[in-house]
């Protein structure tokens, strides 16, 4: 049995043996195949790592080896058992130890500094991310003014951002805590580098990139002052600052803007001042941290600062509103991408509390019937910007929610709860009247520090009140004694209990309920009241004198004519469901009932009276009125409304590079334009940077390690490139100032290389296309075998920059599934580990509801994507794998993988972008969504959360085989999205805390919807959370969800924003949408749309091109000017424009109908107009010309 210290039960345990002894079968595989001499390196170049130590180290190695033989490991989890895991003072020790070269010996006291620092930072990013290796890029040890002593300089990065904003700035604090404990002294920054600092941000922000925070001038230079360490940086952008009185300063090496140095100094300490000190305040002062005291003031400063920018700003309308319209999601609007809702506009998403199988973690749920009737432009996984309470989210359908009220064409009224009905009117709906609900679970709003508000009434929140009132009543939890009070029997109220949101509660019961318990009437029969005004309500409320009141048949039939247009309305807006046959407006069964007992009208001459007394009431909104008229409570549906846009569409495919290769072997120039092998073939040779291999034995030059003549082993010589010589690695003699390379640029001779591939295949046959690249990027341009490039084109797959074939995809949070949703059969599930559902059910049918394991994945195989899914990808993947063992390394097969169902139970390497540390994963099925579907924490041991984000997966053994550092470039973030350790077994309490506020349990309390009333905070109340259960079995078991969903595949499965071909009929569907929405201002969206996306496009295209290059359409060579022959020098081809005429007109004409059709300013018409005349002057009056058939229907 595996050895581990990780707290999990029994079958946990048996379920990690699998995990560990697959990892160490594939690992051992791949060692024997790559000890045959093939690769770039004869070892397995992945890390494997067990825990959160070795991970940390495992990743710094790649700057230190040495460090990977150290102690330092085991130091680490010594510290962890003092200070508890992720613990800042770990990393701060382990750092100054390291620095004082208590674990190694380095070559100077810098070079133990900046890796101990670097470990210590790695040690706050849980070794996942690759920001310690290329975003912290060197520190320097500099002179103070005054001469009493030195100081560190700590050089940040662009890739700095990857690591988030508190780690950023604790790698900040670690290095303070290092040089005080090794006596150097502060920062001494004189003036004209503190007054830098502020204009430098403000170039950023205004020229390159909106900052996150964007500090005040008064914090900036009161940090300036205080922080005992200079921060500095590369740098980044070809702009110049911009006050020329603060260039050319004696200490600061650049006048161009730094990245890295700004990020720090905005969304980094600045912005998280109040986390760091919530730290520093604790134990600071233990750990020698004095000289950061001057956060506490700083946070002073900064609350004083923005109080005062609040005091001078326009008192808002909603004067002393708790919760206050927050536009920031749907400024940067993209061309047709769809705007859902204005900030908190009614009729937008409901709010309702709650976590689905398939949302938590910044992923939300809405009803599938929603999805499909916003012209299918929202899918599963589709990301959407939201109003609150984060700023992104990934959706998925629930069912169990409340789905849109629509109004179709002919008047029609529904509530569509079908997903199947939805479908099917979708082409007949004129206005969305409310979109319906969306499911954000507690966990997010405790994550975000955001205030809890108040909910609509539904039916978790109504059942609770039932329990509570009949428990009080009848002094008994007893479910007989309740039914016996209600009249009821008891096998209706245990399905109410039971199934609160499924069931579904006719009026009269939910009358009998309320007005017997004096609670509030079932929300299934209340109605939007509070979006209407008393005015809204008396002129419906006339329009009820003219009905006909046939109540025996639980119908009201009223007139339809222009003259009750304002009552209709008011009926539309209440959301009431409603029939329009024959010029009438009928409203039948259980709505009929619900009206007339709420509103208290039984007739024509009620429908007076009431109309009166709308005259005399003092009822601040109809919401009261109703309550003095019905005869039981009723309370406000509607709850808050959140405003959302699309962001980025779902995403499932496979990655592929510039020309999509299928090796990393180089074509040059002799590939063509394809990059093909073919072409070279015909050339028969191919000249690029390559490395000497000369064979000992038969004195064969070739560019791989194993001689393609014979077969030995070949010797790899050095070349100097100033005498032109080639060097036996043996005979070569290190001399100073000499530049030696490890390679040179020579004719291979390709022919004779493919051919002996092709006999070591035992074929004479070969795909029509073998694509490579136009050369390599590695340090030493070590290519990849050409075998495994031929492999590839055979089975279909494409190699990614680091030799491996991957998948990328949308990340979902997934913690249950039912087998029917993901295509493996039961059988398959309990040979996998699942015996029994969530209720202790042993699993017999594909309807139980399982909950995933923390490493088991659920990858896309979607069959409405453009794209092929997973399951196809993955499965040619194997057979590339087994293909290339029998052929290339001459071992036996791995995966024998016949269909994609085999797949089931191999394991994958998930790995987001960015990050440096990849995770075991195991296959379990295939969904028919484009989500990459895993549990909350294995989404956080890659360092993400599912707010729209995409990450990869590529096979485990793949990764051992084809994966070399040496094939990947030598610039700065090459070490991103590279898998340099893995994690074999999760450990909950080593991966990003964001997913500890994941809550766990199957309701929410009453107290939380009454504190949600009340406008408390999130901490204010307790509910069970994965933080809650670390370090105990129930980490990995136990969790539950509080609203089911009926199948995960449900409702749209691509998003129409990626099938639409033109951007022409893109914004047709996202102005339709806006048009039918009634939370959603079309003039705003065709402005935001034109401001935000087209005009910028259309100015900087047209910027550009005055500065373009040429290039020729043959060889691709590029051109600051076209040579004066009129055609390349090179080859003779054809010059092209790199920036074209097209790029630059295609928005402009669109741009300008938007503006017209909806009334856009006139300074933004004036704007189009003037622009236009700009692109006319430059190209002339355009020609007419053919356009295609959807432009024309487009436009008519």
């Amino acid at each position: 049995m595996v050895e581990t210290d990780i707290k999990c039960s029994k079958e946990i345990l048996e379920y990690f043996e699998y995990l560990d002894s697959y990892t160490k079968r594939a690992h051992k595989v791949s060692k024997l195949a790559r000890a045959k001499g093939y690769d770039p390196d004869e070892e397995v170049e992945i890390k494997l790592a067990k825990n959160m130590a070795e991970r940390v180290v495992g990743l710094i190695s790649v700057l230190a080896p040495k460090i990977g033989e150290s102690t330092v490991v085991e130091r680490i989890i010594e510290l962890e058992k003092k200070y508890g895991s992720q613990d800042w003072r770990v990393a701060m020790e382990i750092a100054l130890e390291i620095a004082q070269q208590k674990h190694v010996k380095f070559e100077t006291e810098l070079e133990a500094i900046e890796i101990g620092v670097r470990t210590g930072f790695a040690y706050v990013t849980v070794g996942v991310v690759s920001s310690p290796l290329e975003g912290l890029t060197s520190i320097e040890i500099k002179p103070r003014r005054d001469g009493q002593g030195k100081f560190f300089r700590l050089n940040y990065a662009g890739p700095i951002r990857n690591a988030g904003g508190t780690a950023a700035a604790t790698s900040v604090l670690i290095a303070d805590y290092v040089r005080k404990h090794l006596g150097y002294a502060k920062y001494d920054p004189d003036e004209k580098e503190i007054l830098r600092c502020f204009a430098e941000l403000e170039d950023y922000h205004q020229y390159i990139a909106n900052l996150q925070y964007y500090p005040f001038k008064e914090e900036t230079e009161f940090l300036m002052k205080n922080i005992p360490v200079e921060i500095a940086g590369d740098p980044s952008e070809k702009r110049e600052l911009s006050n020329a009185s603060l260039k050319d300063l004696p200490r600061v090496e650049t006048n161009l803007l730094r990245s890295g140095y700004c990020l720090i100094h905005s969304s980094c300490i600045p912005l998280k001042a109040p986390k760091l000190w919530k730290k520093l305040g604790t134990w600071g002062h233990e750990m020698g941290m004095e000289d950061w005291d001057f956060l506490e003031k700083h946070i002073k400063l900064q609350k004083e600062l923005k109080t005062k920018i609040s005091a001078s700003g326009k008192k808002s309308e909603d004067g002393g509103a708790k919760v206050k319209p927050d536009g920031v999601f749907v400024k940067d609007l993209v061309g047709g991408r769809p705007v859902l809702g204005h900030p908190m506009r009614s009729g937008g998403f409901r709010l309702r509390y709650g976590r689905s199988r398939a949302s938590g973690y910044s992923g939300q749920s809405a009803h599938p019937a929603t999805l499909a009737v916003l012209n299918n432009l929202i899918a599963t996984g589709t990301q959407l910007k939201v109003e609150r309470p984060g700023k992104a989210a990934a959706f998925t359908p629930c069912d169990s929610i409340c789905g849109p009220v629509v109004k179709l064409k002919n008047g029609t009224v529904k509530y569509l709860d079908d997903v199947g009905e939805a479908s099917q009117l979708s082409k007949d709906v004129e206005e969305i009247i409310y979109l319906g609900d969306v499911l954000i679970n507690y966990g997010d709003f405790f994550d975000r520090a955001h205030i809890l508000v108040p909910p609509g009434y539904c039916e978790e929140y109504w059942i609770l009140e039932l329990k509570e009132a009949l428990e009080e009543q009848t002094e008994s939890k007893e479910i007989n004694d309740h039914a016996e009070y209600l009249g009821l029997s008891e096998s209706s109220l245990k399905q109410i209990y039971e199934h609160p949101i499924e069931t579904k509660v006719s009026f009269i019961t939910a009358k009998n309920i309320a007005m017997k318990t004096k609670t509030a009437l079932h929300p299934r029969h209340t109605y939007f009241y509070k979006e209407i005004t008393l005015d809204n309500l008396k002129d419906f409320i006339r329009w009820l004198e003219q009905a006909n009141f046939k109540l025996e048949d639980e119908k009201i039939i009223l007139p339809y004519a222009d003259e009750y247009k304002s009552g209709k309305r008011a009926l539309e807006i209440l959301g009431i469901p409603h029939d329009v046959v024959d010029n009438k407006v009928i409203i039948t069964e259980d709505k009929t009932l619900a009206i007339i007992t709420s509103l208290n009208i039984r007739c024509s001459l009620d429908a007076k009276s009431v109309a009166n007394l709308i005259e005399e009431t003092e009822s601040k909104n109809v919401l009261e009125f109703v309550n003095e008229l019905a005869p039981y409570l009723v309370k406000d549906k509607s709850g808050l409304f959140i405003g959302s846009r699309m962001g980025r569409p779902e995403k499932a495919k496979m990655r592929k590079l510039t020309g999509s290769p299928h090796g990393l072997f180089p074509v040059g120039e002799e590939g063509g334009r394809l990059r093909s092998f073919q072409s070279a073939l015909e050339v028969g040779k191919v000249t690029s940077s390559f490395p000497i291999y000369i064979c000992p034995k038969c004195k064969n030059r070739t560019p791989f390690s194993i001689c393609d003549m014979c077969e030995s082993k070949t010797v790899r010589y050095k070349y100097n490139p100033k005498t032109k010589e080639e060097i036996h690695p043996d005979k070569y003699e290190k001399k100073e100032g000499e530049f030696i390379m490890d390679y040179k640029e020579w004719s291979v001779p390709i022919r004779s290389l493919f051919d002996y591939c092709l006999k070591k295949m035992d074929t004479k046959i070969y795909p029509d296309l073998i694509k490579g690249v136009r050369g390599t990027v590695g340090k030493d341009h070590t290519p990849e075998h050409l075998i495994k490039a031929i492999l590839r084109a055979k089975h279909g797959v494409h190699v990614n920059k680091d030799g491996t074939v991957r998948y990328d995809a949308s990340e979902i949070t997934l913690t249950h599934f039912k087998p029917k949703e993901i295509g493996t059969s039961v059988s398959r599930l309990i040979e996998l580990g699942y015996k029994k559902d969530i209720y202790g059910k042993e699993l017999t049918n594909e309807e139980q509801i399982l909950e995933l394991k923390a490493q088991d994945l659920v990858l896309p195989a979607c069959p409405d994507a453009l794209d092929e899914g997973s399951d196809l990808v993955l499965l040619r993947t194997t057979q590339f794998i087994d293909e290339m063992l029998e052929v290339l390394y001459e071992q036996p097969a791995f995966y024998n993988c016949k269909t994609a169902e085999d797949l089931a139970g191999h394991l994958v390497i998930g790995l987001a972008p960015h990050t440096s540390a990849g995770t075991v994963g195991r296959i379990i099925g295939f969904s028919k969504t484009q989500g990459f579907l895993a549990h909350p924490l294995y989404h956080a041991a890659m360092r993400r959360d599912c707010d729209g984000d995409e990450s990869c997966v590529f096979l485990l053994t793949d990764a051992m085989l084809n994966f070399s550092k040496k094939y990947m470039g030598t610039s700065r973030g090459s070490t991103m999205d590279a898998p340099i350790v893995l994690t074999t077994l999760l450990d909950p309490s080593e991966v990003d805390d964001m997913a500890f506020n994941v809550d766990i349990v199957d309701h929410y309390p009453l107290k939380f919807y009454r504190a949600a009333d009340e406008y408390k905070y999130p901490w204010d109340i307790k509910i069970q959370r994965i933080e809650d259960v670390l370090g105990t079995e129930k980490q990995f078991e136990g969790m539950m969800f509080t609203h089911n969903t009926s199948d995960l595949n449900l409702g749209v499965l691509c998003s129409d924003y990626k099938l639409l071909p033109s951007m022409a009929e893109k914004i047709a569907s996202q102005m339709d949408l806006a048009k039918k929405i009634r939370a959603v201002d079309a003039s705003d969206v065709a402005r935001l749309t034109i401001d935000k996306h087209f005009i910028r496009d259309t100015k900087g295209n047209l910027r550009k091109f005055s500065l373009q290059q040429f290039r020729c359409v043959s060889c691709n060579k590029k051109y600051r000017r076209p040579p004066l022959i009129g055609k390349c020098d090179e080859c003779g081809g054809k010059i092209l424009f790199t920036i074209s005429e097209g790029s630059i007109v295609k928005y402009i004409d669109m741009s300008i109908k938007l503006a017209e059709e909806y009334g856009c300013t006139p300074y933004l018409k004036e704007t189009l107009y003037l622009t236009k005349r700009r692109i006319t002057d430059v190209f002339g009056i355009e020609k007419e010309k053919q356009t295609g058939l959807g432009q024309f229907m487009t436009e008519s």
